[in-house]
């Protein structure tokens, strides 16, 4: 039987309670769909957590700029759907723009200090946008456990800060970065690289892993971002918008000098039209 598909807040909800009735916990992982195998690694983990897990498929027009990439967001519900059902997702939550914005809707979930840096200088508006939409599908879905990808480690700590803030009784699991075979981190927008794009792409791992054993070796803080900035730009990264050492737990920015405690290496960059986001650290 093909994965079932719901479309309304109402028919998600009438179906989480059936489960509940059953006795039965409920993961969540949120999703815009192109859907590849990072994905398919949070329905597992939410699988391994909880007894029924329901994926959304949402291209969020709120957490996209003006001069973005919305309307070219690749979009396959067919293709997700079979994938989400061989991953032994339960339920797939597809709803429309109208369901999920009601004319008329004005509310908006922002999120301070956590979403400052990083992206949130880079995309003005985007974690607003993120923040709103996380909040309502938890709020719609109601999950016991919702699992989000490292990938967007920014994103992570944003949604944690809006659950505990906002009390939602959701335990909320970041799961690894799943990565291809020469290190570059699975995206949706991989597909955006051209070939020749796609050979260069896995440097920015290497920099930030060459990155992080460097501040492992004692090096400082500024000297490392310095040198990490010159070797994207050696590597072919035309525009880069940051490459920055910050505290795993707050994204408190480290330095200048060597860091002594845990660290998370951020950066994004673009290749061509395509714009690539990576992280790692302890």
């Amino acid at each position: 039987m093909p994965l079932p598909v719901v479309r309304t807040v109402a028919d998600l909800r009438a179906q989480v309670r059936a489960w509940r009735a059953s006795g039965l916990s409920v993961g969540f992982v949120p999703t815009m769909g192109a859907l590849h195998e990072g994905h398919l690694s949070l329905v597992r983990v939410a699988r391994g957590k909880a007894d029924r897990a329901v994926a959304s498929v949402f291209v969020n027009p709120t957490q996209f700029g003006p001069n973005e990439d919305f309307d070219a967001y690749p979009r396959d519900e067919a293709r997700d759907a079979e994938l989400l059902e061989a991953a032994g997702c339960h339920l797939l939550y597809a709803p429309a723009v109208a369901e999920m914005y009601p004319q008329g809707a004005s509310t908006t979930v922002t999120v301070s200090g956590v979403t400052d840096p990083l992206e949130g200088a880079a995309r003005p508006g985007h974690f607003a946008g993120v923040a709103t939409v996380v909040t309502k599908l938890l709020n719609q879905c109601g999950p016991d456990v919702a699992v989000f990808g490292q990938k967007d480690f920014q994103q992570l700590a944003v949604i944690r800060r809006l659950v505990a803030d906002l009390d939602i009784p959701a335990e909320i699991v970041g799961a690894p970065t799943m990565r291809a075979d020469d290190g570059l981190a699975l995206s949706s927008r991989n597909a955006y690289l051209t070939p020749e794009e796609r050979a260069q792409a896995p440097a920015l791992h290497q920099v930030l892993q060459a990155l992080l054993q460097s501040l492992r070796d004692g090096e400082s803080v500024a000297a490392v971002e310095s040198l990490a900035l010159d070797a994207l730009a050696r590597a072919g990264f035309q525009k880069i918008d940051y490459v920055e050492v910050r505290h795993p737990a707050t994204l408190e920015r480290l330095g200048p000098g060597p860091a002594t405690g845990p660290v998370r290496v951020l950066a994004a960059a673009r290749l061509g039209r395509t714009r690539l986001i990576d992280n790692v650290g302890d």
